[in-house]
């Protein structure tokens, strides 16, 4: 029995707010219950809402008791994304499968995607089946996760093409059981360079994944910074578990072999950590990181955003009908300044420090493309991203002068 006293408890989590910034921006379509208030629904399933902070769930009407799944998906998110967080939100029923869920044919994901007006950066599936479900594992893994992640690709390819919104998705790699991580499918054999498949979760012995967690890291992260950083500090969160063993027990180097997102932990570090950002495509794909195609997709939208004031303008051309030199020196110019201004000065792209000349960006206008003819201009951007240390080899010896 304790001694006769005052008992005062520090609350956590309470200061750990950001500043908001659009590259950070997360949805998730998950698993729900709808909601009836007094005034009708406050909660309706296959509609979007956005919240900045886990007590906008109660204006919902969104309870642990009446909806554990999501609100554990939602208070996931802000322990890691802190509050002040832009997050968009659509419940499901739990009839609707994730590969239903990212299909772009329906009014789900692509939904979310498109009433946020495309400041979606990244959209997570989290799926909590009836207790009725019964998977079909195929090579360790719910059949319908390798479906999802190819709906998800196909959903994320539509949105940069036809929304000029370049999106990432996140699935969850249900049915994962640790004596079947062999059989697992290998993600470096397929080309879905949009997509992440996540293996763990808070909860021992879960068939879904902590997919709210992993989008709050995402949010937490500006774009050129990979979510297993271990100068960031740990994943806020207690316990993290593969089936039902802790990560420094588990067998993740099988798992980060094959391509999946996962959790580990480091030696004389206390906590979790992401593994690395790996997508499931090959490891010759330049996109095949999170890192790099966040990268891209933020100059790939200020791209867009500069050239759409040059649609259907008055462009001076030769006598030849070429655009003017100078006037595609021109394009160059504010191509490049716009980047540098919204990534190089923000450290989000890999510029040389020690020359003032590098910002991190290339552009190309070939001044010898006929306009006249074709009412086309040929642009050729690059950006520069950072290199990431993930090995690291040291050799050590003793220091012992010689006679």
């Amino acid at each position: 029995m304790a001694l006769p006293g005052v008992n005062i408890n520090f609350s956590n989590g309470a200061i750990k707010e950001i500043t908001p910034s659009a590259d950070c921006v997360a949805g998730l379509v998950a698993t729900a219950t709808a909601v009836t208030g007094t005034g009708g629904s406050t909660f309706a399933l296959g509609t979007g809402y956005v919240i900045y902070k886990r007590s906008s769930l109660a204006s919902l009407g969104i309870t642990h008791t009446n909806n554990p799944f999501l609100y554990k998906q939602v208070n996931d998110f802000y322990d890691n994304a802190g509050e002040g967080a832009e997050l968009w939100i659509m419940g499901v029923a739990a009839t609707v499968k994730p590969s239903e869920m990212a299909d772009q044919t329906n009014a789900y994901a692509r939904k979310l995607i498109q009433v946020s007006n495309g400041r979606i950066r990244a959209i997570g599936i989290a799926h909590k089946p009836a207790d009725s479900y019964e998977a079909t594992i195929t090579n360790g893994l719910d059949s319908d996760v390798l479906i999802a992640a190819q709906k998800m690709q196909q959903l994320a390819e539509w949105a940069t093409v036809n929304l000029y919104a370049p999106v990432v998705g996140f699935i969850a790699g249900r049915g994962y059981a640790k004596e079947n991580k062999t059989d697992l499918p290998d993600l470096t054999t397929y080309s879905y360079n949009r997509v992440g498949i996540l293996i763990g979760d808070t909860e021992i012995e879960s068939e879904g994944a902590a997919i709210g967690l992993l989008l709050g890291k995402f949010a937490a992260c500006s774009v050129e910074k990979n979510i297993a950083r271990v100068k960031d500090g740990a994943l806020n969160v207690s316990k993290i578990y593969l089936d039902d063993e802790d990560p420094s027990e588990a067998d993740v180097e099988t798992l980060f072999n094959k391509g999946y997102i996962t959790f580990r932990t480091h030696t004389g570090k206390s906590g979790y950590f992401f593994i690395d950002d790996t997508l499931a495509t090959g490891t010759n794909d330049d996109y095949r990181h999170l890192t790099r195609r966040r990268t891209a997709d933020k100059a790939y939208r200020i791209i867009h955003k500069t050239m759409l004031e040059y649609v259907q303008d008055n462009i001076p051309v030769t006598d030849a009908g070429f655009i003017q030199p100078a006037y595609a020196k021109s394009i160059e110019s504010e191509v490049i300044a716009s980047i540098a201004n919204e990534m190089t000065a923000n450290g989000e792209l890999g510029s040389d420090p020690d020359d003032s000349s590098d910002k991190g960006v290339t552009c190309y206008v070939n001044p010898q493309q006929n306009i006249i003819s074709t009412s086309r201009i040929d642009i050729t951007a690059k950006v520069k991203p950072y290199g990431y240390a993930g090995y690291i080899n040291v050799e050590l010896g003793f220091l012992v002068e010689e006679e």
